[in-house]
């Protein structure tokens, strides 16, 4: 396919958007029917929240895990083998997820679907980057994820109208109907060229054996931390907050990861746009980081938000704000050789993922000596520090021509 020809709504954006939908779908599900379907179960209400952060905490493990062994597929043997496999492999754990009896098989079949949910975004990702010219490509993939993104409002209001079980069955059967659909998308041709070439593909390794391109890829990972301390506590656990915020009215965790996520899927095209006007990836990161530690304090803020209405709003407004998921993957991807772009573009927004459970783990240390809301302050503020020094030393990579590779 001449890059000429391939805009923004052309067949592998299309085709990647309606994957990361049903990605997206299928790993906040969880989030959103996670009270339901544990006390379906027969848990206690201390132990739907107990064995939710252990269940989450295995899907995000499933990918971080899946991170690695996508991206190292991806950049081995193609682009369309990761998107292939990885569709397969998750939907067919949710159609098992909606056979579960126990909290053990939930957990073991969230972290086999967390190991195939690893592939998508990156996998495509990196195809778009590729096949689009780089005056398009940060329009594309926010458009990727702009709309993928929806799957999470998708997901909610579906949840209202069906049983868990059947919520699950739906997500894997959109993923199995994509399958079908994905025939027509076409491999990279920057992939094929490498292809040919002497050069290693998919070493992982390799990250590790270069200090330049170490300190890249470590530094890329940073960048996305807030979004997952976004949503995998500040949203996910949004009931547990209210209630140490004195907020009397009940709030539904599910339908905060829906508002969230409309914001996340607004600012996502949003910050695409920004970044094509500014001509800069690293600008428009900075706005968005800004917003971001913005809204965290309104959420710790009693006076503020003291209503199930004032916490909806506030999770509108983080999911805006950290809406720079697919700009920074594509950072990830601009910043390697076509021989490791799959690798880092699959692995870096996996391993923040999978670093979910070390956030959580740093919240939960600090609460037991304190309480949530000050644990939650201090985390949030300690992940920004972080965040925002690894995006001051980040490259820029707006408009970088991604026709090299990486030598040993």
């Amino acid at each position: 396919m001449d890059k000429r020809t391939c805009g923004i709504f052309s067949i592998p954006v299309l085709i990647g958007a309606l994957g990361y939908f049903v990605d997206i779908y299928d790993l906040l599900l969880f989030g959103i029917i996670r009270i339901p379907s544990l006390k379906s179960l027969g848990l206690s209400d201390e132990a739907v929240r107990t064995e939710g952060e252990f269940i989450i905490s295995l899907q995000m493990a499933g990918l971080l895990i899946g991170g690695i062994l996508w991206g190292i597929l991806g950049d081995k043997k193609g682009r369309l083998s990761v998107l292939f496999g990885s569709i397969l492999l998750y939907s067919l754990a949710n159609i098992a997820n909606g056979m579960v009896q126990t909290v053990n098989q939930y957990a073991l079949l969230r972290f086999i679907a967390g190991i195939g949910l690893a592939g998508e975004l990156g996998a495509g990702i990196t195809l778009v980057s590729e096949f689009l010219p780089k005056e398009k490509r940060g329009i594309g993939t926010s458009m990727v994820a702009g709309i993928g993104l929806t799957g999470a409002v998708v997901a909610y209001f579906i949840s209202k109208e069906f049983d868990w079980r059947i919520c699950y069955y739906i997500g894997g059967a959109m993923g199995l109907i994509l399958l079908v659909l994905r025939v027509s998308v076409f491999e990279s041709g920057m992939f094929k060229e490498v292809k040919d070439m002497n050069v290693q593909r998919g070493n992982f390794l390799m990250f590790f054996t270069n200090k330049e391109r170490f300190s890249k890829y470590i530094k890329c990972i940073l960048l996305g931390l807030p979004t997952w301390f976004v949503i995998g506590i500040l949203v996910s656990f949004s009931n547990n907050f209210a209630l140490a915020l004195g907020i009397t009215d009940p709030v539904d965790p599910g339908r905060a990861i829906m508002f969230a996520y409309v914001g996340i899927s607004v600012g996502d095209i949003l910050i695409g746009l920004l970044s094509q006007l500014l001509k800069s990836r690293k600008k428009a990161l900075y706005i968005f980081y800004a917003m971001t530690a913005v809204f965290i304090a309104l959420y710790f803020m009693p006076g503020i938000n003291n209503t199930s209405t004032s916490m909806y709003i506030i999770c509108i407004g983080l999911g805006f704000a950290t809406g720079f998921w697919a700009i920074f993957v594509t950072i990830a991807a601009e910043q390697f050789g076509t021989n490791l772009r799959a690798t880092a573009a699959t692995t870096v927004p996996n391993m923040v993922r999978g670093s979910l459970p070390l956030m959580i783990f740093l919240f939960k240390g600090i609460k037991d000596v304190s309480n949530d809301i000050t644990a939650g302050i201090i985390t949030g503020t300690v992940i920004m520090i972080i965040t925002v020094t690894a995006a001051y030393f980040t490259k820029e990579t707006f408009g970088r021509d991604l026709k090299f590779v990486e030598t040993t």
